[in-house]
């Protein structure tokens, strides 16, 4: 929204297996997922857009600027796209798996959820909470179940585990904006996620970082007027798409 009324054409992408996209049961290595954003660009009219990736999405749109630089104007990483979890402590795909692995939910009354939510994020705005709940589908008698299931979710969290994004860095031509989350509640994924971000900042030829200091994963949703700002800024405040 924050950038739609400053003049920019904005697209939000369901990826598959996501929201109302379609599910199938495979294709969620990194050549799939971003050969569907080549076709969803194709049959949108967007030669090179700027793609934004938060988490997972930045590695998305990482892989999607190195394999394909023609068609990447630039792309920002919001707290992604510098994932390296063979880098974390506990990095073996058998402890990640578990360590990540997202909990059952489904069945879940939406309203707990919801609570769960401004509990942990007092200072989200209602907005905000409802973008998080939109993760979820809502059943008829108002319980969840998330839209990416557990077994999408794994098959996800393997390819990212496989991907090494520095491997990537030298393959990116486009200018790079690297959004990060600073939160202190946990100094040890800190520490690593200090030496992924500035590691992705040495090897991408053209990459501005920024900070946001106190702030969660969801950049997006807990500082979204100020993440808009940012890459309003940086892409000098001319609308594109």
């Amino acid at each position: 929204e924050h950038l739609a009324a400053a003049g920019h054409t904005v697209y939000a992408v369901d990826q598959r297996g996501h929201g109302h996209s379609d599910k199938p049961t495979s294709g969620y290595d990194f050549v799939t997922v971003t050969d569907d954003l080549v076709h969803l660009c194709d049959a949108l009219g967007l030669v090179a857009p700027i793609i934004v990736g938060q988490s997972w999405g930045g590695n998305v749109v990482l892989a999607f600027a190195a394999r394909f630089p023609a068609r990447t104007a630039g792309i920002v990483l919001v707290d992604g796209g510098y994932i390296d979890l063979q880098m974390q402590p506990d990095s073996s795909w058998e402890e990640v798996s578990v360590r990540l692995r997202p909990p059952n939910l489904a069945g879940t009354p939406r309203p707990y959820i919801k609570s769960m939510i401004q509990s942990s994020h007092p200072d989200w705005s209602d907005d905000g909470v409802e973008a998080t709940l939109a993760n979820f589908e809502t059943l008829p008698d108002d319980t969840v179940r998330p839209w990416l299931t557990l077994d999408r979710h794994m098959a996800i969290l393997h390819a990212l585990w496989s991907q090494r994004p520095g491997e990537l860095y030298g393959q990116v031509t486009a200018p790079v904006l690297i959004a990060a989350a600073d939160d202190p509640s946990n100094p040890t994924w800190m520490a690593v996620k200090h030496q992924q971000v500035a590691a992705a900042a040495a090897t991408l030829p053209h990459a501005t970082v920024h900070w946001f200091p106190a702030t969660a994963h969801d950049i997006h949703i807990h500082r979204s007027a100020a993440l808009a700002a940012l890459m309003l800024a940086w892409m000098g405040g001319e609308p594109t798409s």
